[in-house]
């Protein structure tokens, strides 16, 4: 899609000569690359007791059961079972994820849905950042 974008650049800018069309691909492609680098960045880390999930920052005490999800456990919650009051951290191109429930009871969100490469990994560090698990 982004080399499409830049394609289309180069043929807008065909007529105002070579020069032109060369800094205007070169522009296109460097934005092209920014854009593909922000829209991959989110990153999923337990840190200093809290969860922090791309721009949501959760206390570890305030979540519940996390649950790895597969392929097609993952499919199922973000389609025909998702929870329009979730806090959803999707990413098309990555398959899997983990489900954790909410148990503060003054936050309406009843679960976070974070695709990740790594269930098991993440889950795991939920797990051990715990204070009640020992």
């Amino acid at each position: 899609m982004a080399l499409f974008g830049v394609i289309l650049l180069g043929v807008a800018l065909v007529p105002l000569g070579p020069v032109a069309l060369l800094c205007g691909l070169a522009a296109g492609g460097a934005l092209a690359g920014v854009a593909l680098s922000t829209y991959g960045s989110a990153r999923i880390r337990v840190v200093a007791g809290s969860l922090v999930a791309g721009q949501a920052r959760i206390p570890v005490t305030a979540l519940g059961e996390a649950r790895a999800l597969d392929a097609d456990e993952a499919r199922a919650w973000r389609t025909h079972r998702a929870d329009a009051r979730a806090h959803m951290l999707l990413r098309a191109y990555i398959p899997t994820a983990v489900r954790v429930e909410v148990t503060d009871p003054g936050d309406p969100t009843p679960y976070l849905y974070l695709s990740t490469r790594r269930p098991d990994r993440l889950t795991a560090a939920l797990a051990a950042a715990r204070p009640d698990v020992a």
